[in-house]
Order: C-alpha cells, then sequence, then structure tokens
C-alpha cells in the first residue's frame, strides 16, 4: 500500500487543504477483493439465516381462544408430542386432567402418533390455556384433513365456549352487584 498526497482547493474559501489517499496496488486490491467474497458466503450460512433453497417443514396453524386465554398452534407432520411455549406438555401443566384435556382432539382422531404440535400461549390460567390449546388443535386438524370436521363437531371440540368476563359497569360495585341500597 502507497499513500499519495492530494492538495484540494476549496471552492468556497479560499484554502487549500491536503487529503493523504491510501493506494493499493493491483495485488492488495485482488487480495481484498477475495477477502470481500469470504465474508460474503460466511454471512449466507451464518447461523440464524436459512440457506436458500432449503425446505421449510410444512405445517396446518390455527388459533383457540377460552377466557382472555390465546393459543397458536402449528401441527407438524414430522414431529411427535405436543410443546406448550417451548416446554413438554407435562412440563407446562404438570396436572393431568389438563394434559388430556389438550390431547384429546389427536387421540379421538387416532393420529396422535403421527402429528406433533407447537403451541404458545399466552393468558387466562391453566384451564383456559387447556381449553384454547385444545381448540386450536381441532381447528388445525380440520386444516391438515377437513374429513375430520364433522367426528370433532359430533364430539363437540369445535365449539368456541363464548363466555367470558362481565364487564363492571358504571354506579354498579361489580358487573352486577348494585351498592346497598337503604330505604330510611
Amino acid at each position: 500500500m502507497t499513500e499519495t498526497t492530494k492538495k484540494i482547493k476549496h471552492e468556497e474559501a479560499d484554502e487549500v487543504l491536503e487529503v493523504t489517499e491510501d493506494v493499493l496496488t493491483h495485488e492488495e486490491e485482488a487480495d481484498e477483493d477475495l477477502a470481500i467474497e469470504e465474508v460474503a458466503v460466511a454471512d449466507d450460512t451464518a447461523e440464524g439465516k436459512p440457506k436458500r433453497g432449503a425446505k421449510k417443514e410444512k405445517y396446518f396453524e390455527a388459533v383457540g381462544r377460552r377466557k382472555t386465554a390465546v393459543a397458536r398452534v402449528r401441527l407438524f407432520t414430522k414431529m411427535e408430542g405436543i410443546k406448550i411455549n417451548d416446554k413438554t406438555l407435562k412440563g407446562y401443566f404438570g396436572v393431568e386432567r389438563f394434559e388430556k384435556d389438550v390431547e384429546s382432539p389427536l387421540d379421538k382422531m387416532k393420529i396422535a402418533d403421527k402429528l406433533g404440535a407447537i403451541i404458545k400461549v399466552k393468558g387466562g390460567g391453566p384451564m383456559a390455556q387447556a381449553q384454547a390449546a385444545r381448540l386450536g388443535i381441532a381447528r388445525a386438524l380440520i386444516k391438515f384433513n377437513p374429513v375430520f370436521q364433522k367426528r370433532l363437531r359430533r364430539l363437540d371440540l369445535l365449539t368456541r365456549d363464548p363466555r367470558a368476563v362481565e364487564r363492571k359497569k358504571p354506579g354498579l360495585k361489580k358487573a352486577r352487584r348494585a351498592p346497598q341500597w337503604k330505604k330510611r
């Protein structure tokens, strides 16, 4: 690398600026181009970025809700088991009743060993989360195979329970509880 000094006259001011500039030889330019290409190749295969042409696994997505709980369900054909918020089903709930509730659509359709699910759930309590996940799995099963719809409907797994907490009204203590009334 060689340094050259250029004198540039500034147009607006009558001053001369000295600028030093690094000039690369032909061999150094070739080495730098090679280094840039190596960095570009390394960036493409870096962690976090999928490789071009890599197949993404197909999944069937649905949303289930119950009270204030919302469950986003993805069913995968090349996976077994159910993961909820990056934990196993037993590790997340720890109560057999909730686990059976979540697995029921897959068990009733007899495809629990063929499909797996990744569920992201938030809001509500454990019972509402389990029922939201159950509804989400049932809806995703219909996208997987529309023939399941009649059976799931008959088993009452596709009905969204509309009950939720009623809002508090102004002038009342709670949703319906009125303040104590005194005649005299």
